[in-house]
C-alpha cells in the first residue's frame, strides 16, 4: 500500500503559547525575540504572529528592525506590538502536550523539532480517512492546549511539510499522488525543502525559477553542479521522497549564542562571555539526559556579519564542563589574530554548541 504522510505545523508557535498564558495580549500583535531596547537592540525575532507580520515583521529579522516597523505601524494608527522575551519551559510544556495528542491518534510519529511532527497516516488507508484523523487531531490540540496548528498530508514527507505551508494558519491540506505535479509545478524551486538562497541563485542562472523548470533540467547537468544533492534535487522536482517516518526525535546539539551591545574585540570580555554560554550548555546538557558530547563547536559573527563556524571532535566523549571550556577556548582564540581574523575586525556575536550527543560515556 502506498504511504500517506502527514506534517504537522503549530501556528506562529512561541507568540500562540504567550498570548494563550496571557489574557491581555489576545488579538493582539506579538514579537518574541530578543530585547529591543527602543530599537537598538541587537538580536533577532524568534517569531512574530499573524498579526505582527501583517506589518512586515517576521522571524529572523533584525529586532531593530522589528521594532521600527511597529514603530511605524502604531504611527499609522494600527495596535501596538508586544514584545515579549519568552518563555522556554512554556513552549517545551505545550510541545511535549500536543505530541502526547498526536500518539494518541497515530501509531508512528516523527516529533520534527519543538513546534512540528511528522505523522504516519497510512493505516487509514485512504486520504479521505486521513484527512478525518488530521481534523481530529486538530480539534483536540486546540480544544486541550488552546493552539491552533496547519496539517499538510501527502504521499511522502517532503508533499506533507510544502502542504503544511498553505492554508496557514489552522488549515488542512490534502494533496493526492495524482496532484503532486500540479502542486509542485508552479511554486517557486527554493520552496522544495532543503533548497536555500545560494543553491536558489545557482538556478536562477540558468533560468530555473519554478519546480517545473527544475523538473526539466537534466539531472545530470543537476549532479554536476550540486553533486549528490543535484540527484535529490531532481528527484524532489519530481515529488519522490523515500525518507522514512522516524519515531524518535533525537536532539542533534546542544547550543547558545549571544550578540553583544556593542561590536568589540575586547578580549577579556568576550572570553567571560564564552564562559558564561559554555557553562549555560552544559548545565542544559546535565538536564538533557545525554550523557557525553565529542564535538566542541564556536560561531563568531564580526561586525559586517560575516559569519564562521569551527568545530573540534575528540577521539573519546567527554561530560565535564573543564573539556568544554578548554576546547571552546581554543577554537576563539584564532579569531583575536590573524590566523582567523587577518584585519582585525570587531565581534558582534559569539556562540557555543556540543555535538555528537551520547547516551553513555
Amino acid at each position: 500500500m502506498d504511504r500517506i504522510i502527514g506534517h504537522l505545523d503549530m501556528d506562529a508557535f512561541f507568540a500562540a503559547v504567550e498570548e494563550r498564558d496571557h489574557p491581555r495580549f489576545k488579538g493582539r500583535p506579538i514579537v518574541v525575540g530578543a530585547d529591543p531596547e527602543d530599537g537598538h537592540g541587537r538580536g533577532v525575532v524568534s517569531t512574530a504572529n499573524y498579526k505582527a507580520r501583517e506589518y512586515g515583521i517576521h522571524s529572523a529579522q533584525p529586532i531593530s528592525v522589528a521594532w521600527r516597523l511597529a514603530k511605524k505601524a502604531e504611527a499609522e494608527g494600527k495596535m501596538a506590538t508586544i514584545f515579549v522575551g519568552g518563555h522556554p519551559r512554556s513552549y517545551q510544556e505545550a510541545s511535549k502536550n500536543f505530541m502526547t495528542i498526536i500518539r494518541k491518534h497515530v501509531p508512528i510519529a516523527e516529533e520534527a523539532g519543538i513546534d512540528e511532527a511528522y505523522l504516519d497516516l497510512s493505516f487509514t488507508e485512504s486520504y479521505e480517512s486521513a484527512a478525518h484523523a488530521g481534523a481530529a487531531i486538530k480539534a483536540e490540540i486546540k480544544k486541550r492546549e488552546r493552539l491552533t496548528c496547519t496539517i499538510g498530508i501527502g504521499p511522502n514527507k517532503m508533499i506533507a511539510k510544502m502542504a503544511s505551508g498553505h492554508k496557514k494558519p489552522d488549515g488542512l491540506t490534502l494533496i493526492r499522488p495524482e496532484q503532486v505535479r500540479d502542486f509542485l509545478d508552479p511554486q517557486p524551486a527554493i520552496s522544495i525543502p532543503g533548497i536555500g538562497p545560494k543553491s536558489a541563485g545557482v538556478l536562477e542562472k540558468f533560468g530555473i525559477k519554478t519546480i517545473l523548470n527544475l523538473r526539466q533540467m537534466p539531472k545530470e547537468k543537476l549532479t554536476e553542479l550540486f553533486g549528490k544533492w543535484g540527484g535529490e534535487m531532481f528527484e524532489r522536482a519530481h515529488g519522490i521522497d523515500n525518507s522514512p517516518i522516524t519515531e524518535f526525535y533525537e536532539v542533534k546539539s546542544i547550543g547558545e549564542q549571544e550578540t553583544f551591545h556593542n561590536d568589540t574585540l575586547d578580549i577579556n570580555f568576550i572570553v567571560e562571555r564564552l564562559e558564561r554560554l559554555c557553562r549555560s550548555v552544559f548545565r542544559r546538557f546535565q538536564e538533557s539526559g545525554f550523557k557525553s558530547y565529542r564535538t566542541t563547536a564556536i560561531t563568531v559573527r564580526f561586525a559586517d556579519f560575516q559569519t564562521q563556524s569551527r568545530a573540534y571532535t575528540l577521539g573519546k566523549p567527554k561530560d565535564d564542563l573543564k573539556t568544554l571550556r578548554i576546547e571552546a577556548m581554543g577554537l576563539l582564540m584564532p579569531f583575536f589574530d590573524k590566523r582567523e581574523n587577518p584585519r582585525r575586525k570587531l565581534i558582534r556575536l559569539i556562540g557555543v554548541r556540543i555535538e555528537k550527543l551520547g547516551k553513555a560515556l
